[in-house]
């Protein structure tokens, strides 16, 4: 395993990254939130692309994996920028996306901020939005004085320690919101979900799909698969959905 690499962004945050170099258009893996990417997904992904050539990148946002800061500091806007600045710096020419979770988000908020990048999409248990339909949607009303008296909430996850939700992270997802404004995707997309996923609902893949436009966009519903997403199967359903939006072009 080559060592890790580390850009310094103009925000001043440390990101580790891996680089493989290869073909265009280069593959870049967008994790979840806590999520790094020593995952099964994106370390999966890098090993597909590297034995057809393909260039891939994955990267830690600030907060996550070996990159520098605190997750409790951080926000969706944060990891955007830090997106931006990995894929600005790091990569050239078309991109292939590929969002896992807040990932998912994520690669919304890349589409809008340089779409002229990006060639295709896959999206696995999207979650846009989900500070503020999630989160905040479902916060008790001791919650949300929390926020405001202590500044933040502990939820607890099914996959990992609880999660510490700021009011930063809740203030600036509502800046970044992509369901609730025309959101156009002008390139092959394709939504993967699974049906026995805890954090991420059906509903919520339904309502990007519907919300969302674009020339070539499908969502593909696998029966009993969680929120990982990453068992033999659902790992070839990825590499299915990225040479799929590759073809389309």
């Amino acid at each position: 395993m080559a060592a890790t690499t580390f850009l310094e962004t103009p925000r001043g945050r440390r990101l580790a990254f891996h680089k493989s170099d290869g073909a265009g258009p280069t593959v870049i893996f967008l994790g979840g939130l806590k999520s790094d990417m020593e995952g099964t997904k994106a370390v999966h992904l890098e090993d597909w692309a590297r034995a057809r050539g393909q260039a891939y990148l994955r990267f830690d946002y600030s907060g996550h994996g070996e990159s520098s800061g605190r997750f409790e500091e951080g926000c969706i806007g944060d990891w955007h920028e830090d997106t931006v600045a990995a894929v600005s710096a790091l990569t050239e020419g078309p991109l292939i996306v590929v969002g896992s979770s807040m990932g998912g988000w994520q690669a919304l908020l890349l589409a809008r901020a340089m779409p002229e990048r990006i060639a295709g999409m896959v999206t696995i248990a999207a979650a846009p939005d989900f500070t503020e339909d999630g989160y905040w949607a479902s916060f008790t009303d001791e919650q949300k004085q929390a926020l405001e008296t202590v500044g933040h909430v502990e939820l607890p996850s099914d996959y990992m320690e609880p999660y510490i939700i700021t009011k930063r992270m809740i203030e600036d997802g509502r800046t970044r919101l992509v369901l609730r404004s025309p959101l156009n995707l002008p390139f092959p997309v394709r939504f993967l979900q699974g049906t026995a996923d805890t954090a991420v609902s059906t509903e919520t893949a339904v309502r990007l799909l519907d919300h969302a436009s674009g020339p070539d966009m499908r969502l593909l519903l696998v029966k009993d698969a969680d929120h990982r997403f990453s068992d033999g199967p659902c790992l070839g359903l990825i590499e299915d959905a990225v040479r799929d939006v590759m073809g389309a072009n």
